[in-house]
């Protein structure tokens, strides 16, 4: 497992998805919604007290290098079918040349994983 993230973007030559998931059973895709040059302000609701400006970070994990260049071969829905209270959470798995990307849900995070997913994934491929 890769560290955790609170959203992912993926640049595909200019096409981007991102990916969130919150809660449970929360996630969200979207495609070329958010701005990775833009700067933000995140406030709790009193800015003068609590806020600070939010970055993008262009490369923050050395470990999906790995991926630049490959070509995306496919992308696959996986349902978590473990047995427990994580039951029916929803995974993305995305299918390389040589290698695939699992972004999971880790209670608003986003886990990232190289390789094989979980045996008690189903998966359900996107056609």
């Amino acid at each position: 497992m890769l560290r955790r993230a609170p959203t992912v973007l993926l640049d595909f030559d200019g096409e981007q998805v991102e990916l969130n998931h919150q809660k449970f059973n929360d996630l969200s895709i979207t495609w070329n919604t958010i701005d990775p040059v833009g700067h933000s302000t995140w406030s709790n609701g009193t800015p003068e007290v609590h806020s600070f400006s939010l970055a993008w970070r262009p490369e923050p994990r050395p470990e999906l290098e790995v991926l630049k260049g490959q070509q995306l071969t496919a992308v696959e829905l996986l349902e978590w079918a473990g047995g427990d209270v994580a039951d029916r959470m929803i995974a993305v798995s995305f299918i390389f040349t040589d290698n695939r990307l699992t972004i999971s849900n880790a209670l608003d995070e986003n886990d990232l994983e190289l390789g094989a997913p979980h045996p008690s994934y189903r998966r359900h491929p996107l056609h």
